[in-house]
């Protein structure tokens, strides 16, 4: 395959992407993702100049299998349901989810999704949709399902790159779609989103990091119907069990200071009329 070319927060779907292929490698990985590996070992492009550290990929890792047990937990037991995944990049989750009752769009910039269907292949079940997340078009063009279909919408490593007015108008949108839906995404807080410029994976592709949250009751004010679920921290949780033990303590340690554990967390509300 050809040397790929990707501009700035395009460019920054490599970053998870190496990492969790890289994680494979590990005897206790905490994400096992062959589909990442296949991909990685076919790209001609250099990973190693992305500069990522051990820590930030940790804490990619354990975002994406978080993110994966909250899709898993939301899907069990329903007939069908329906999943964006919104700025999808090359992740695999639909593949690491494999429910077969489960409609799912994966959607992001149409020279990410070019490149996306060299290794994925579409089927009644999985969708490739070649837009930017803030048009309207392609929310638009969505089947219509009925309004008991459960809908869940993710949305990783996206809403940071994204300015608030333009996540207010992309939440409208599809509450004009489905009638309600989960919306699941991770955030940072508003003085990490200051501090990521220093970091030299986000330096290598230029990406600009636009929002951020610190209490996560503030996202109501993007709309009427919303509501605050909870959240999940990337510093707590089962998945720092399979961590060395060095690296335990550091994560305990972390999570002990509020404004670390708040840095970057997962957040889950529900969105639209309430059944």
């Amino acid at each position: 395959m050809d040397k790929i070319v990707l501009n700035n927060e395009k460019e920054t779907l490599l970053i998870p992407l190496y990492g969790k292929a890289m994680e494979n490698k590990k005897k206790n990985p905490i994400i096992f993702d062959r589909k990442a590996k296949e991909i990685v070992d076919k790209i001609d492009y250099d990973f190693k100049s992305l500069k990522i550290p051990e820590k930030t990929n940790m804490m990619m890792c354990i975002r994406a299998k978080l993110l994966d047990d909250l899709v898993l937990d939301f899907l069990k037991s329903k007939k069908s349901a329906i999943a964006l995944h919104l700025g999808c990049g090359l992740d695999s989750r639909y593949l690491r989810i494999d429910d077969k009752n489960v409609n799912w769009f994966d959607v992001d910039f149409k020279e990410v999704i070019d490149l996306r269907k060299e290794f994925y292949i579409e089927t009644d079940k999985y969708h490739l949709v070649s837009s930017s997340v803030t048009e309207s078009s392609w929310i638009d063009e969505l089947p219509s399902y009925t309004d008991t279909e459960p809908c869940i919408v993710i949305a990783e490593g996206l809403f940071m790159y994204l300015k608030e007015d333009e996540i207010k108008i992309l939440i409208e949108r599809l509450k004009n779609k489905f009638i309600s839906f989960y919306l699941i995404f991770d955030a940072f807080s508003l003085e990490t989103v200051k501090r990521m410029d220093r970091y030299p994976s986000l330096k290598k592709t230029g990406a600009k990091i636009h929002w951020g949250i610190d209490d996560p009751r503030e996202f109501l004010k993007l709309g009427e119907n919303i509501y605050f679920e909870g959240e999940k921290y990337i510093s707590s949780n089962d998945e720092i069990k399979k961590l060395s033990n060095l690296n335990k303590i550091l994560f305990k340690i972390a999570h002990s200071f509020p404004q670390v554990r708040k840095a970057h967390r997962i957040l889950i509300y529900k969105v639209g009329l309430l059944k």
